[in-house]
């Protein structure tokens, strides 16, 4: 059975975007080659650093939660084949998300996509159709009109999300808040994991 490069495992709650608050395991895969300044996980950058582990017992640690909810994210998790993952975790009838920014190939059968793009590498044009959920990092004003300009080439049922990057909170929130207030296609997504200091 494949294996892939893990940073880390572990069962908590997910903390943003549509399924925010309910328990999930978390596959977090490394390596990434976006390279966000702000990235809070750096350390899964470099993919050597990570061990492999069999799906097998990636699936045998999960199934010891009492979630049937997994998101695999990064790093980037689509640097690497999920097609294998996805394929032994859908027959133990796991609800499969993974978090990406969308830029290297699609893999794996998954339930739900939520579709992050970087402004640091260009994001491929099959994340506009096949995601679920886009959801804008805020750093700066810019980034409003940045947002726009993926919204306006998402499919209609794709449900868009702002969030603030955690360092610059305090400051943006407040702007995000007023945004979507004036533009209410827009939801607010929060890291509430931070703010309750859970994993």
């Amino acid at each position: 059975m494949e294996a892939l490069p893990v940073m880390e495992q572990f069962y908590t709650l997910q903390g943003e975007g549509s399924f925010q608050g309910q328990a999930a395991y978390f596959i977090r895969l490394g390596g990434c080659d976006v390279g966000c300044h702000w990235c809070d996980v750096k350390e899964s950058w470099d993919v050597a650093l990570h061990p492999k582990v069999y799906i097998e017992d990636l699936l045998i640690k999960a199934s010891e939660s009492n979630s049937k909810l997994i998101v695999v994210t990064g790093g980037e998790p689509l640097m690497h084949n999920c097609k294998e993952l996805t394929d032994q975790f859908s027959k133990q009838d796991f609800t499969l998300n993974i978090e990406t920014s969308g830029t290297h190939k699609p893999s794996g059968d998954w339930d739900w996509v939520c579709f992050s793009p970087k402004k640091f590498k260009k994001p491929l044009q099959e994340f506009y159709e096949i995601s679920n959920e886009l959801k804008v990092i805020v750093y700066n004003q810019s980034d409003f009109k940045w947002a726009e300009e993926h919204a306006e080439r998402m499919h209609n049922n794709c449900i868009l999300y702002l969030q603030p990057e955690w360092s610059v909170r305090e400051k943006v929130t407040p702007r995000i808040i007023e945004y979507i207030k004036q533009n209410p296609k827009w939801r607010l997504s929060l890291q509430s994991h931070k703010y309750v200091n859970i994993p």
